[in-house]
């Protein structure tokens, strides 16, 4: 039993949270459990080490999700922060509508936005693919989803990207974010059943609140986590679907000879650029992983862009190909804490592929720009210079 390896890399920095494969190889060579000296953080970076910790939430608690103690405190009591048996309970209010029964119903409207803003776009002949596409679709979805009108429907994206980057640790961009996250939290913590839309799933939670099948006063914290949690990581697939198959003309053409391989492109996409660069665990006692020894106490990262690009688990794992349909791949989580939300995912980004395969031929696009995020990677512009339809 030895101590895990050690490295001198920032995992926040600028250079690594813009394109942090090269780090996730270099991480992933050293060992399954590497320690950051810059970050006092061990980090995970192997795939079977990954999926094993996140099966295992004895040993690694969510108490602790995220880099700095503040966020961690306001985090304190939700599903996303939380073990079972509390996170249980809590959890299944979250997924009741978003169970895939309850969104069936859903599913035509959703194809149905998708495909017609599609189609405008292919006939402007080139847009801006993050805020005409990644962005619209989503906030809107969810938006109708859980009823936000007026000025929470106007600050949606500010606030579920400030959610997102508070989560790390106490550096600039997370102090800049904190009185924006403020303005979710203030609002989540004040809105009742009559600020969202009747027959909304928001206005379902509150029924379900005022039922008792829901605890007390905690409906504003669970429109929080859809919000939250939701709409970055998902604005951030949706642009990454655009640059991929921007980049990768050939591998478009195989789903749209082939529209059975929409979920397995999905599930690809998701595997080459995880959206989540970083996510915390706390160890409650003594670790063993490969026979280094994580301490009792340690803050830990999850690094799901390492684990699914591991060359012990997929085969030329640096090639993007949509025939590989990587069913296990890591990017939404696994175990009690895999992604809530999951299912509405994939149906947004099923509709979107879906779409653009059956309407566009090829998609010439121009240089892609990034900003620095904490946790969330995501393309933050990415021209379509011309669209060649279908």
């Amino acid at each position: 039993m030895t101590t895990p390896p050690t490295s001198g890399i920032d995992l926040f920095a600028d250079e690594v949270v813009l394109d942090p494969y090269p780090v996730y190889a270099e991480l992933r060579e050293q060992g399954s459990v590497v320690h950051l000296r810059k970050n006092d953080t061990y980090v995970l970076t192997r795939y079977d080490a990954i999926r094993g910790a996140l099966a295992d939430w004895e040993s690694f608690s969510s108490a602790s999700i995220g880099f700095n103690p503040t966020v961690n405190e306001a985090l304190a009591g939700t599903s996303l922060a939380s073990d079972p048996p509390v996170h249980t309970q809590l959890r299944a209010t979250l997924t009741e509508n978003l169970s895939p029964r309850a969104l069936r119903g859903m599913k035509g409207r959703i194809e149905a936005k998708a495909d017609a803003l599609v189609a405008e776009l292919v006939e402007q002949g080139s847009f801006e693919a993050i805020d005409a596409l990644a962005r619209a679709f989503p906030l809107e979805v969810v938006a109708d989803l859980i009823g936000f009108t007026g000025h929470v429907r106007a600050n949606m994206l500010r606030w579920g990207q400030a959610a997102m980057q508070v989560i790390g640790p106490m550096n600039q961009r997370t102090a800049e974010s904190f009185p924006i996250a403020g303005e979710l939290y203030g609002w989540c913590s004040q809105v009742r059943a009559a600020d969202l839309a009747e027959g909304s799933v928001g206005r379902g939670i509150f029924e379900a609140e005022a039922r008792g099948t829901v605890p007390p006063d905690t409906a504003g914290h669970i429109i929080h986590q859809y919000l939250g949690a939701g709409v970055d990581t998902t604005v951030a697939a949706i642009g990454n679907i655009v640059a991929l198959f921007g980049a990768h003309p050939d591998q478009l053409d195989l789903v749209r000879k082939d529209p059975s391989l929409v979920p397995a492109a999905f599930n690809e996409v998701l595997r080459f650029w995880a959206p989540v660069h970083a996510w915390g665990r706390r160890a409650t006692k003594d670790v063993e992983i490969d026979g280094t020894v994580i301490p009792e106490g340690a803050q830990i990262a999850i690094l799901f862009g390492a684990g699914n690009r591991d060359p012990r688990h997929y085969e030329n794992p640096d090639t993007f190909l949509v025939t590989r349909n990587p069913v296990d791949h890591l990017s939404f989580g696994y175990g009690p804490h895999g992604c809530a939300g999951q299912g509405l995912a994939r149906l947004e980004a099923h509709a979107v592929i879906e779409a653009l395969s059956r309407r566009v031929k090829r998609l010439v696009v121009g240089p892609e720009v990034r900003v620095p995020g904490n946790i969330t990677r995501s393309i933050e512009q990415l021209p379509v210079l011309e669209v060649v339809p279908a």
